[in-house]
């Protein structure tokens, strides 16, 4: 597969790697292995990329070997995609890929179930395995993808930078009058230019009042003077995700809006301040709450305030672990990546969003892209 960015590919040593510590966490909590998915996992670990059907596609991880389970008229082509070396195990039509994995497991002992797996194929290997010997793999999965390798961080970097500066020239372009699925297309093409991989993942694109709907309403709409936009989009490089959101003005006219965008970036900032290595990730979302309060906003999920958590992880998944939410006790390590988002919604006036993702080292947090400058400036 052809590859044109400067940043590398996730390598087959490092997937090596991730098998080992895969293997290392089935031996420690005592199980026979664990069944991945069609899910991020699966390409996580192995490389192998596929997506959900009707026809189970995963591997099986023991603590000796690796099987892809496989429809038989699929062999073919998972043989020319990028994965991990394992043996391929193939089921037939009138077949079935759950009773295959039970003959391969035998009476081992209980099996760890990806997490993102269909529920139809869990009944399916219940029926086969018995419901008993079945354990939830999440965490299995999850304390291993939540930890970033220097890898990981560099392609969600790049991918931020790419999307960083297609806001920019959506910046650009607005103007009165404009439409936001005009944007959205524009967005869509900068993104595919740049060689994301399909373009962008998702863009929301909203005027004036629209803006207070934290993801969007429906139809188009038109900018008229004096409106609020936001624009959140992002894309994947290699299967990272990036995702950046800028809330601004044309201009400085509604002192309303510029009083509530500096309380937005205060709460923003709050959220960095407050991000030090073992810190639980609920005392984040505190942070953003407790500059909110100041000002009379909220208490809790409570509108005008912020309605949603502070902020989520980002990886091969938009959302994923850790999230930066209330009650998660979870200790931030050096590794992990998460939006700082603590979105301000005032009903049917106007809603100010400023998204940057941050990355914790070592040493402690880094943003992946500087906050915005300003009400009318939303580029450092």
């Amino acid at each position: 597969m052809s590859w044109h960015h400067p940043v590398p590919r996730i390598t087959d040593e490092e997937r090596l790697i991730r098998l080992s510590k895969l293997r290392s966490a089935i031996e420690a909590a005592g199980l026979a292995g664990i069944l991945l998915g069609p899910t991020d996992s699966l390409r996580y670990f192995t490389g192998l990329v596929w997506h959900v059907s009707e026809r189970f596609l995963g591997a099986l991880v023991t603590p000796t070997a690796l099987y892809y389970i496989v429809p038989g008229f699929e062999r073919s082509r998972v043989e020319t995609l990028p994965h991990l070396p394992g043996e391929i195990l193939t089921w037939e039509e009138e077949e079935s890929s759950a009773g295959l994995i039970s003959r391969l497991l035998g009476n081992t002992g209980a099996l760890a179930l990806d997490d993102d797996m269909p529920l139809y194929f869990y009944h399916a290997l219940a029926a086969q395995l018995g419901a008993d010997r079945s354990r939830d793999g999440g965490r299995l999965t999850r304390d291993l993808r939540r930890i970033k390798s220097p890898a990981e961080i560099a392609l969600v970097q790049y991918a931020m930078d790419l999307t960083l500066d297609i806001h920019k020239r959506a910046h650009a372009l607005m103007k009165p009058g404009i439409k936001a699925s005009e944007v959205v297309d524009f967005i869509d093409r900068q993104h595919r230019a740049a060689g994301a991989d399909g373009g962008s993942t998702f863009c929301i694109v909203s005027f004036g009042t629209a803006t207070s709907l934290p993801h969007g309403a429906d139809g188009d709409q038109t900018l008229a003077e004096g409106d609020a936009i936001l624009v959140d989009t992002g894309c994947q490089i290699d299967g990272y995700h990036s995702d950046l959101t800028r809330t601004y003005m044309l201009d400085v006219g509604n002192s309303e809006f510029a009083h509530a965008w500096a309380i937005e970036r205060e709460a923003q900032q709050a959220v960095f301040d407050a991000a030090r290595l073992g810190a639980p990730c609920s005392t984040l979302d505190d942070a953003a709450r407790n500059v909110l309060s100041k000002y009379s906003l909220g208490p809790d999920y409570r509108l005008p305030g912020l309605p949603h958590r502070a902020g989520h992880g980002l990886g091969l998944q938009i959302h994923e672990e850790p999230y930066i939410v209330r009650g998660n006790a979870t200790p931030l390590a050096a590794g992990m990546c998460f939006s700082n988002e603590p979105m301000i919604v005032f009903p049917d006036k106007f809603g100010i969003r400023l998204e940057d993702h941050i990355y914790m080292t070592a040493e402690g947090p880094r943003w992946f892209t500087k906050p915005a400058a300003g009400p009318t400036e939303p580029f450092s």
